[in-house]
């Protein structure tokens, strides 16, 4: 098998040496295939509380993954249905390795299919899950299998893993993340593109929740009103705190989603609580805004004020190494006829926790819209495209070799 000799100083360009066109075409081969695929994955009801649901998805990709030359082990999960590790069947030991990273969880309850079933419609392929993120699921399976029958072996080793907890914070599978990223060169995410235009992404927010509660002291409102001290005053002072801590400009997002408290018009509130949901762009202002949540105090006297929480994922930030990967990726893209573009994302995904650890690029999945909404679709004319993009990132030198490589031969105008 051949791979992608990139030695640094080489001026004939990036990629040269692989025929992208003839990845694409082949990919382009096996659209109707990638198709039912999806279509059979996006049948399979999979929500994140019913862990016995994913058992099948796994199989079916563990089937394609099989096709392509790599073993698929089960690890089951605490909380969850587990994870799938597939790893090269011939993989040398020693060899510097890659992270795909996805999910087979949805946001959608069984049952969702009455209302939503699968169906082919203007070139889209629509149905529970094929946006978020199944077809990002296909696009990774058939890219390693077109790797495999192109006889083309990429240098830096990939591993896929692939979970089923993202939707609710990857709380079980988290660990695994970590631990593969810390010691890998580079992490590919094969969750949804960015917008419809199919952005890339090169940041993400980082996202945490907080409860609020506030203890106050009940007395009757007509009678005594001087002897209480309402929860609900003091909360109200805490949200305007709260408030007051958005920052657009540094991509600061708090954000009161619930609040409850109170029994009876006529009687102080003796209790009252708050859900608070918060995105941060930069690793630096975390500290300083969790502190601030927890430091906000109210004036009523006889209250008291609890927090709980934190940040859930951190923030995913545009690094030097991130940048690597987007020069690379946005290379690439020409090669294969795609004005790629990149952004950053308000949401959070396992690119988050990768990126703590090494250079990340997300939103390699299904291009499309409606993630966890009714009309969820992925155009299926994209799907061999993504899938061929994937394949000629994985065929990229280790990341080190590839900044040195990019350097040497920059362009005019491009973007650190």
């Amino acid at each position: 098998m051949r791979g992608l000799d990139l030695a640094v100083g080489e001026r004939e360009g990036l990629l040269d040496t692989v025929d992208a066109g003839r990845v694409l075409d082949h990919l382009r081969g096996e659209r109707d295939a990638m198709v039912r695929e999806l279509t059979a994955l996006a049948e399979m009801e999979s929500p994140t509380p019913e862990p016995r649901r994913q058992g099948p998805v796994f199989e079916r990709l563990a089937g394609m993954l099989e096709a392509a030359g790599y073993r698929c082990r089960r690890f089951p999960g605490r909380e969850s249905g587990g994870i799938m590790l597939a790893v090269p069947r011939a993989r040398e030991r020693g060899r510097p390795y890659q992270l795909l990273l996805g999910h087979v969880d949805t946001v959608w309850p069984v049952g969702t299919l009455e209302e939503m079933p699968v169906r082919v419609d203007d070139g889209k392929l629509r149905g529970p899950g094929t946006f978020d993120m199944k077809g990002g699921l296909v696009q990774a399976a058939f890219a390693l299998r077109a790797l495999a029958e192109l006889d083309l072996e990429p240098g830096v080793t990939p591993v896929f893993l692939i979970n089923s907890d993202e939707e609710q914070g990857s709380r079980d599978s988290r660990r695994h993340i970590e631990r593969l990223a810390r010691r890998a060169d580079r992490a590919f995410v094969m969750e949804p593109a960015l917008g419809t235009s199919g952005a890339l992404k090169t940041a993400r927010k980082g996202t945490g929740s907080f409860t609020v509660t506030v203890r106050g002291k009940s007395a009757h409102s007509g009678l005594a009103p001087e002897e209480g001290a309402s929860a609900i005053v003091a909360l109200s002072e805490v949200v305007q705190g709260l408030h007051e801590l958005n920052d657009p400009e540094r991509g600061v997002t708090v954000n009161v989603g619930t609040i409850e408290g109170g029994g009876r018009t006529n009687v102080i509130a003796e209790g009252a609580r708050a859900e608070v949901g918060v995105r941060v762009a930069r690793s630096e202002d975390v500290d300083r805004l969790i502190e601030q949540i927890r430091g906000l105090s109210p004036s009523v006297p006889g209250t008291e004020v609890d927090v709980e929480g934190g940040l859930g994922r951190p923030p995913m930030e545009r690094t030097p190494g991130v940048a690597v990967l987007w020069r690379a990726a946005d290379r690439i893209g020409h090669r294969l006829g795609l004005d790629l573009e990149e952004g950053r994302s308000g949401g959070a995904s396992d690119g988050n926790l990768t990126a703590r650890h090494v250079p990340t690029l997300d939103g390699l999945g299904a291009v499309g819209d409606g993630a966890h909404a009714a009309h969820e679709h992925v155009r299926i004319d994209a799907m061999p495209e993504r899938a061929a993009l994937l394949a000629l990132l994985l065929l990229l030198p280790d990341t080190g070799t590839l900044e040195q490589e990019l350097n040497a031969n920059r362009r005019p105008g491009e973007d650190e």
